[in-house]
């Protein structure tokens, strides 16, 4: 019996099949080459049981011979499987084209007061890194100058390097820390790097490749967090060690001046630039959504006197700004969970408690992000899932709150901020309109870039719908149906996810699902499930650790909303996340085979029994719960889709995909789910990009492929 809807309409925003023994017989001979290849890779259907030595444990080796080439034999099968036709190809073109598109916003980062921009085309697909001034940066075309060109330094020493970003010494910002990786893997190479010469520093600072982190204390001196050696990482493959690292000196001789638990999460060190001088600080995590912040005094460090369950937000006028996850009483006054907090810092490591509330939340309306320019902190609000944002700024009576209007009900970013003044960007999108850029300053604020529509909107209209879950609990969802639209359960329809970490999923333009599935006469659902952040942490506390499973029954209550509206039925609905999304639509459609046709898993968690012996793994058990405690595993095993699969069970055709290089989610667990799977009989796609780290590739030519595979797929499973 289905569970009945609220049927409520919040806002709507306006904007030939095969012959089935055909299709029958295209369905026997792909069971025949998997019943083939199961033989050749001796996979035999073997059940799962408590204790049991794991029959695919070899394919958790990432780069080992046997391993790899079970990978190249499930690529080709996919890759033959998806990308004949012209279909595929001419989708891959289209979306290459997007990707490539010199028609986009350059994506400004404010410093030393100049504009810089990382910027990716078909003439630089590593990228460069550029800069102009703040004047040239608002014309129509900038005049860039390039600083460093990413695809020569890989050309010029045969790795494929990545560009993750770079840590820049204030004011100035000329000495940076520049993050390389080896093909989008989250471990980095630093160097020094001169941006006024334009050139790294000969004999500079320099950290091998590891999951490093480093803070500029002072132009000759480091605060370092790396892999020091034996006993410096934690459990989590982080490190626990903060040294202090002069100029000239090697870095075997740095002075150690923190050490956190083996079995912490990590520790990171970090500065903080403001007009009133450079703060650097330290931040241990025990485990996820508790931390211990450090300040530097002199030779000391002070640990700030804030709930431990607090997000620090950073220094603004000598103030802490800091907001909360839970209920906090220092005194006789109760601050709420979810709001934002700013306190004196003098008077915080003197032991008053005394806070200004500068945000705070109600059931609807959640704190999304925090900026600061030299005289104002700058909030972004969700109201609903929507943006709403506002520019404070304190005064001899308290502190002054204003709103800036955006042009609708979407999500606004503080894209760029400096501690100079006061001017700032910020950016605004939705679901049927382009990201555009907004440049706010004393005269107000003007629109200085915008994206041109990338795929055809006319007639696409949004609404936002809810669904109650098991619990009883309204669970919003947004829907995205294209012209033509008749509710009759025919149409092709995807639902995406991702429902943790407390990352909130909003109503952002994509041209990539406009141009491959809305311009196909597709209809997309994203659902705002409990787990993620769109109402706070009480929404994101919710479904943790035991309550887990409130996520799936969630996205589960949003997939059956879809079918009691005739939006579509099971034949045609698909469902997509990716990492903690992979977990979500790999434990829906393991509990729930009968609701979906096709699954899209990206980058997934799946053997929920071993996520936290692999790679950064053990640091997610706040979240998920520890597996070798029986009473957790008693809750885990209800949702670890590697441990609910069954022989005789008629599941969707799932398509599977993942990164060598992802060294954040261990390839094998998707690697493993493949294999299990093809043991018991049940057919699957599989696709691995050498590339990529925890994501769907190192340049667009490798994500044009994911995606294009990834379209392909739900056209032909859904049609």
């Amino acid at each position: 019996m289905r569970r009945a809807t609220s049927g409520k309409f919040v806002r709507t925003i306006t904007a030939a099949p095969g012959r089935r023994s055909r299709r029958r017989m295209r369905e026997i001979e792909g069971m025949l080459r998997t019943v083939v290849l199961t033989a050749l890779l001796g996979l035999a259907g073997v059940a799962l049981a408590a204790g049991q030595e794991d029959p695919y444990g070899w394919l958790e080796d990432i780069e080992g011979e046997r391993a790899l080439a079970w990978v190249r034999a499930q690529n080709q099968r996919t890759l033959r499987a998806l990308e004949k036709g012209s279909d595929h190809a001419g989708l891959y073109r289209r979306l290459l084209g997007i990707l490539d598109a010199r028609e986009r916003i350059p994506w400004p980062a404010l410093r030393g007061g100049m504009v810089y921009n990382f910027w990716t085309d078909e003439a630089h697909e590593r990228g460069i890194l550029r800069r102009t001034s703040l004047a040239s940066y608002r014309t129509p075309a900038p005049a860039w100058e390039t600083v460093l060109d990413i695809d020569a330094l890989a050309r010029a020493e045969g790795v494929p390097w990545v560009y993750k970003g770079s840590t820049c010494l204030g004011p100035e910002e000329r000495l940076c820390l520049v993050s390389l990786s080896r093909g989008g893997a989250d471990s980095i190479e630093q160097r020094e790097f001169d941006a006024a010469r334009k050139a790294f520093v000969d004999g500079g600072f320099f950290l091998p490749e590891a999951k490093s982190t480093a803070a500029w204390k002072d132009a000759d001196t480091l605060w370092v967090a790396t892999d020091f050696g034996e006993g410096s990482l934690t459990t989590s493959g982080y490190p626990r060690v903060v040294k202090e690292w002069r100029r000239g000196t090697p870095l075997a001789s740095a002075r150690t001046i923190f050490e956190g638990r083996a079995e912490d999460v990590g520790v990171w060190p970090f500065a903080i630039e403001t007009p009133e001088g450079r703060y650097t600080l330290i931040t241990r995590l025990p485990r996820f959504y508790v931390a211990d912040t450090f300040l530097g005094l002199g030779s000391r460090l002070v640990r700030l006197p804030i709930p431990e369950d607090a997000d620090f937000k950073g220094i603004f006028r000598d103030q802490v700004l800091f907001s909360l996850r839970t209920d906090w009483k220092p005194g006789d006054t109760v601050y709420p969970g979810g709001a934002l907090l700013a306190a004196d810092l003098d008077g915080l490591l003197q032991g008053r408690r005394a806070c200004d509330v500068l945000f705070e939340p109600t059931d609807r309306s959640s704190l999304n992000d925090v900026a600061f320019t030299r005289n104002l902190v700058l909030v972004s609000t969700l109201d609903n899932v929507h943006s709403r944002l506002f520019r404070l700024a304190p005064g001899a009576a308290g502190w002054t709150r204003e709103e800036l209007a955006l042009p609708g009900l979407g999500v606004a970013g503080l894209t760029a901020t400096r501690r100079e003044d006061d001017v700032f960007f910020f950016s605004y999108e939705d679901f049927l309109t382009p990201p555009s850029l907004h440049f706010y300053s004393e005269g107000g604020a003007e629109k200085v870039k915008a994206l041109p529509m990338q795929f055809e909107a006319a007639g696409v209209r949004v609404e936002q719908h809810e669904a109650t879950s098991k619990d009883g609990t309204r669970i919003p969802y947004f829907l995205v149906v294209p012209w033509g639209f008749v509710a009759d359960g025919a149409r092709p329809t995807l639902l995406y996810g991702y429902g943790g970490f407390e990352s909130s999923q909003l109503p952002a333009y994509s041209a990539i699902i406009g141009a491959a599935w809305l311009e196909r006469g597709g209809v997309y659902a994203l659902a705002n499930i409990r787990g993620g952040g769109e109402f706070g942490p009480r929404w994101h506390q919710a479904a943790q650790q035991r309550n887990r499973i409130k996520s799936f029954e969630d996205f589960i209550a949003v997939a059956e909303d879809l079918l009691a509206r005739k939006v579509t039925s099971p034949r045609h609905l698909g469902i997509m996340g990716g990492s903690q999304g992979g977990l979500l639509v790999g434990g829906a459609f393991a509990l729930r085979p009968d609701l979906f046709n096709a699954v899209v898993c990206q980058v997934p968690l799946l053997d929920m029994q071993r996520y936290h012996k692999l790679l950064a793994g053990a640091s997610w058990m706040a979240e998920y719960g520890n597996p070798d405690d029986p009473e957790d595993w008693a809750f885990i095993r209800q949702w670890s889709p590697y441990h609910l699969v069954r022989e005789g069970v008629r599941y969707p055709k799932v398509f599977f995909w993942t990164t060598t290089r992802d060294d954040r989610v261990h390839p094998g667990h998707a690697r493993k789910m493949v294999a299990r799977m093809l043991g018991m009989g049940h057919p699957v796609y599989y696709f691995e990009s050498i590339e990529g780290g925890h994501g769907a590739g190192s340049v667009n030519r490798q994500r044009a492929q994911i995606k294009a595979l990834e379209w392909t797929y739900l056209r032909k499973m859904l049609r």
